[in-house]
């Protein structure tokens, strides 16, 4: 009976301790620091705005089309009647990859650097190569630059495990995602989120002369659901980091499963031995 009192004693201390613990660590913030009020100039559904001209980084995947036009050195033009042809000894058509160093290769004529240019300066700074690697005159060289896969330009959307790690999803950015769009990536919130704890977490410049506020954005996720307001459905940029935290009462639960776990099984051992030593003894006469 003694044995008993005291084991229950030391659960109820555990309990306790447990639930001072719970209430320690990043995990256990009840909300995102959210700011008093919103900068109105912030894109949002019904107010997006057009991102800057696209710049090329690696891992981005082109595609790249290259051919030499029939040209009257007379008359100093291209003639319009006659077909352009491949380039030789080797054609230069297909996707190329920005590789790590910010270059694409070109096979036979060699690497061109792209990486910080835009499409426009990457056609020219490839026709320039092409004039100069095959020597004919930049004008006879007619080459069009798209992007075919965005891979360097994302945005992040990160759920809370409710104490048990968290999950990352990166997603290329199209140019006109909102917050909506951003959270049907992940096929909606998790059974663990909460409704109450979204938001944006925008990046910003480091090392600034006067600092760089957080730049947070509470999202209000059940207007934006069931009453269709557009306010906290911010237009998601480059870099942004979307996160859905847990709900604190789960998180807080998850804490003390694994806090109390160690400790019942070491209670559980004992009342074992206990138990095992009780019955040695009754059978012993």
């Amino acid at each position: 009976m003694h044995e008993i009192i005291y084991h229950r004693g030391w659960i109820k201390v555990l309990t306790f301790a447990a639930l001072c613990f719970a209430g320690l660590g990043c995990c256990s913030v009840p909300g995102a620091p959210m700011p008093a009020v919103v900068p109105c100039d912030v894109p949002r559904e019904l107010g997006k705005v057009t991102l800057p001209p696209y710049r090329i980084e690696p891992p981005d995947i082109l595609q790249i089309e290259a051919v030499v036009l029939p040209y009257n050195e007379q008359t100093k033009s291209v003639i319009s009647t006659e077909q352009p042809r491949a380039l030789w000894p080797q054609p230069v058509t297909g996707q190329f990859h920005v590789k790590p160093d910010g270059t694409v290769n070109l096979g036979f004529y060699g690497s061109v650097q792209v990486t910080g240019l835009t499409l426009e300066e990457a056609r020219e700074a490839i026709q320039g190569f092409l004039a100069y690697t095959t020597k004919l005159k930049p004008q006879v060289i007619a080459v069009a630059v798209d992007v075919v896969q965005f891979n360097s330009k994302t945005y992040y959307v990160i759920t809370d495990g409710a104490g048990f790690g968290e999950g990352v999803f990166r997603f290329p950015i199209v140019g006109s995602e909102t917050v909506l769009d951003a959270i049907s990536n992940i096929q909606g919130l998790h059974q663990v989120a909460s409704k109450r704890h979204i938001w944006v977490a925008r990046r910003g410049p480091a090392g600034a002369p006067n600092g760089c506020p957080d730049q947070i954005l509470p999202v209000n996720w059940c207007a934006i659901a069931q009453l269709g307001d557009t306010r906290t459905n911010y237009q998601v940029m480059p870099g942004d980091r979307i996160y859905v935290m847990a709900q604190p009462i789960i998180r807080t639960n998850n804490t003390l499963q694994k806090i109390l776990a160690p400790a019942q099984q070491v209670l559980g051992i004992t009342l074992l031995g206990s138990e095992t030593v009780n019955s040695i003894r009754g059978i012993v006469p």
